[in-house]
Formats: structure tokens, sequence, C-alpha cells
């Protein structure tokens, strides 16, 4: 049809671990559409075992609604098996006119998720201009998007749809303004920065650093900047098997973060 989309697929490792056998895509998002802005896709695995995957609304005003709309999977987070199925217990399962697949609606560009040791989904997008969000993710909730944000158009102009509260719809846990342009998370669950345990670190684009959040009892009662001399758009990060943090930043660089020795 022309148009572009988000694919998963998953293949097998090779033993040297320089190529992936046997690809195979288990599950396309639909509908495409034709631009190159807001595929939003992150990928993370529940204590279950299901997929977390997440779609961007693509951004145009025409797309923008579709994040309301569960026969779209744009602004959505799905939830699938390992084989691409609509998981078990999914919220919209047999509802007519609802796409199986869809765990939660109304994102905008989700640039991050992650899972933490109670099994809950964190999810951080891209919002509007003074709007990025941390979002908890729970079962068939609505978000908001584009009808609830505390953002404006990134041309200063209000969002003629926008509120920043409207019934029905979840509340962010915490939102920057101005914005960092949040990309990649990882729960911190190591034993390498016992001060750190059970913080959110968050890559900023835009800012150009490492992001952490102290989170208590499922919200925010911090935030620290890191690294703010790398001057380089941090794209991911995740903890090792070591406990130590990896960040991987768009200049193509691999960065570890290790506890400071002491002489």
């Amino acid at each position: 049809d022309g148009g572009n989309g988000t694919s998963v697929a998953k293949g097998v490792l090779s033993k040297d671990k320089k190529r992936l056998d046997s690809v195979k895509t288990i599950f396309r998002v639909r509908p495409t559409y034709d631009n190159h802005m807001h595929f939003g896709s992150r990928l993370a695995f529940g204590s279950d075992g299901m997929l977390f995957v997440s779609d961007g609304e693509r951004s145009d005003l025409e797309t923008r609604p579709q994040a309301q709309h569960l026969d779209s999977h744009l602004g959505k987070i799905m939830r699938i098996t390992p084989e691409g199925k609509p998981a078990p217990g999914n919220p919209f399962i047999g509802k007519a006119n609802a796409l199986p697949e869809i765990w939660s609606y109304g994102h905008r560009n989700v640039q991050a998720t992650t899972v933490d040791p109670q099994g809950r989904l964190w999810e951080i997008e891209h919002g509007p201009r003074g709007g990025d969000e941390l979002n908890l993710i729970q079962k068939g909730e609505n978000y908001g998007w584009p009808l609830a944000s505390y953002g404006i158009e990134y041309s200063g102009e209000e969002i003629t749809t926008n509120k920043p509260h409207r019934e029905g719809m979840k509340q962010p846990v915490y939102y920057w303004d101005p914005v960092i342009a949040p990309s990649g998370a990882q729960y911190y669950t190591g034993n390498a920065f016992p001060a750190w345990k059970d913080s959110l670190f968050i890559g900023a684009l835009k800012e150009q650093r490492l992001v952490r959040l102290v989170i208590k009892d499922g919200r925010v009662t911090g935030e620290e900047h890191l690294l703010t001399d790398i001057h380089q758009r941090v794209r991911d990060v995740r903890q090792g098997p070591d406990g130590l943090l990896y960040l991987v930043t768009d200049e193509g660089q691999l960065i570890q973060l290790a506890p400071q020795r002491r002489q």
C-alpha cells in the first residue's frame, strides 16, 4: 500500500555471535503509513514471558487520532506471545472493533520500556513541547494522547484537542518541561551501585546525558543528571549481568559506567 510500519522479528544468534539464523517476522503493525516519524518501538519481556511492543502514532495530524482508536496499533503498547500471537489475558480480546494485541493506548511516541522486579511495566514517551512523560502502564488503560497532555506543539501553538486532565484517562507519574527527549530506560536492580538500587535510568537525546529518577512507592521522589559532560545523545541504557550500566550513543560509542575505585 506504499506505507511503512514497525515489525517484530525473531531469530537465533549463531554460536560465534556473528549472525542471526532462522529469522522470522512474528508481528506487523497495522495500518502502515508513509512517513518517517514516530515509529516509537521498544521491546520488553514481562515477568510472565510475554512480549510488550510499543508503537508511535506516526506524528501527523492525520494519524494522531488513531492513538485513541482500538482498531489501530498506532499509539499503543501491544502484548504478544514469543510467537507473535495476542497474549492470553489481554484486555480487548473478543471485543468488537478492537485489536486483541493491544494492552494500553493513548500513547504518542514511546521511546523506552522497562520492567521492574514487581513485574510492572514503566514506559517513557516523547511528548510534544514540554510534555515528555513517564507512565506506569496498567492493563487496558488510556494514557490520553492526543486528548490529554501537558505539552504544546513544537511551533509554540496550542494543541487544539488537548487538556492536561480528562476523566477516564491516566495521568503520567512524571513529566518533563522543558523536555529531555528520553530514549531507552533501565530499572536498576544490581549490586554494583547500592545507592542507586530501584532507580530508573533514562537516556537523554536532547540533553545529551543520563538521567536517574529515584522511585519510591510508584512515585518519583528525585531526579539526578549524570554524565553531563559527554555531549552525546544517549540512545539506550542497559544493566549488565555484572550489575554495571552500559550506554550506547548516537555517535556510536558504548560507555561502561562503573563505581569509582578508591585509592
